[in-house]
């Protein structure tokens, strides 16, 4: 007997009507997908967005480094590749890695990139303390 009144009861929990704000709430939910990653001891950071946006394939790599034991290098490489129908944001900067009188980080370069449409992306970000490729390094096709 208390099968059938729970079997009742959730059959009644499934035909219930779902007020209208959540329809409402459905239609006008924008789509977003935001990734920030930032390396003090490099002295980088760099941000991916994705808005209002009806298709997105990505495919992001990152890799991020500290400084170890005093050697090598601090770096933050970023490898992506998409494929959006909608709105895209990618802004990646170096700044100082120590922090001035004023308890702040002084930007060196800042490089912003706002797409809007249908598009693909195919980047390799490497920003690091040093210029030597380490981490995921770029792919270069060899010359015949």
């Amino acid at each position: 007997m208390l099968f059938i009144t729970v079997a009742i009861i959730l059959v009644s929990l499934a035909a219930a009507e779902l007020p209208s704000s959540f329809y409402e709430a459905m239609v006008t939910m924008k789509n977003q997908d935001i990734l920030c990653v930032k390396n003090y001891e490099a002295g980088a950071s760099l941000s991916e967005a994705y808005t209002d946006f009806e298709y997105l394939n990505k495919d992001t790599e990152v890799k991020s480094q500290s400084i170890q034991n005093n050697t090598g290098s601090a770096a933050l490489e970023a490898r992506m590749n998409s494929e959006v129908i909608g709105n895209a944001q990618l802004v990646w900067q170096s700044f100082i890695p120590y922090v001035d009188d004023k308890g702040r980080h002084t930007m060196l370069s800042r490089t912003e990139e706002n797409l809007t449409g249908v598009f693909s992306i195919e980047r390799f970000i490497q920003l690091s303390s040093n210029s030597t490729f380490g981490l995921l390094g770029p792919e270069w096709l060899p010359c015949s």
